[in-house]
This record gives C-alpha cells, structure tokens and sequence, in this order.
C-alpha cells in the first residue's frame, strides 16, 4: 500500500471516529460552542455523521488501487469537514467566541496537511526505482 492510500485510511478512520464519538456521541463544551453559528442552521448530530461518512470515504478510497479519481474524491472528502471546521472556528474566534482560535489554526493546518499530501505523487514500485549505492 502506498503512503497516499495509507494516508488516505488512517486518517479515514480517524475521521469517523472523531464524528462518531467525539461529536455524535459526546461533543466537547468547546467544539459545541464554537459551532453555534453552524448548528442553528444544521444540528451538530447531523455534522457528526458527516464526519463518519466522509471519513468512510476517504478510506474506502485508500483501499482503491491504480484509480487516481477514487483517490481524489477521498482526499475531498477529507478535506471538506476539516476545512468546514476550520472556516467555522475561524469566525467564531473573530466573533464571539475568542477562544476558538486554537481550533481555527489546527483545524487549518489539518486542511492545508491534507492539500498538500493530495498533491504528492506515490513513490514508483521498487522494481522501478533506481539501485541506492
């Protein structure tokens, strides 16, 4: 398994676990309030299972081998929750909630990791690569 695909399922998973037991099943004080903005409009049980699905994706696709648009659709899906998240801390750290700043710039950085990883090309197959001296 390459480290994109690798990268892909890890985090995947991660990703769902973070939805499912740390925003369906117990959501911190923190994340719960700087998300007031977001969940007056879509309930936070509701972006928890986002987190679980598109984790799942993210995953599914890093299992997916030689289909570099499977593997693009899962490093979107990782992408979109955690660059959502950034963008909603971000205003509540400029708003009304200073404290989420901290969450804004992990979040951020998180999005940012996962653009940069999804632009890597995988290493070629060792049958491929040059002898090391």
């Amino acid at each position: 398994m390459s480290r994109r695909r690798a990268f892909l399922v890890v985090l995947g998973l991660g990703w769902a676990g973070y939805g499912g037991l740390g925003i369906v099943d117990q959501p911190r004080y923190g994340t719960a309030r700087g998300l007031a903005d977001l969940t007056r409009h879509v309930p936070l049980d509701v972006l928890g299972w986002m987190w679980v699905a598109l984790g799942l994706v993210a995953a599914a696709a890093g299992l997916v081998v030689n289909c570099p648009r499977v593997q693009a659709l899962g490093f979107t899906a990782l992408g979109v929750p955690a660059g959502l998240w950034a963008g909603v801390f971000a205003a509540a750290a400029a708003g009304s909630f200073p404290p989420a700043v901290g969450s804004a710039c992990g979040w951020g950085a998180f999005t940012i990791g996962v653009v940069l990883v999804s632009g890597m090309d995988d290493p070629p197959p060792p049958h491929l690569r040059k002898a090391r001296r």
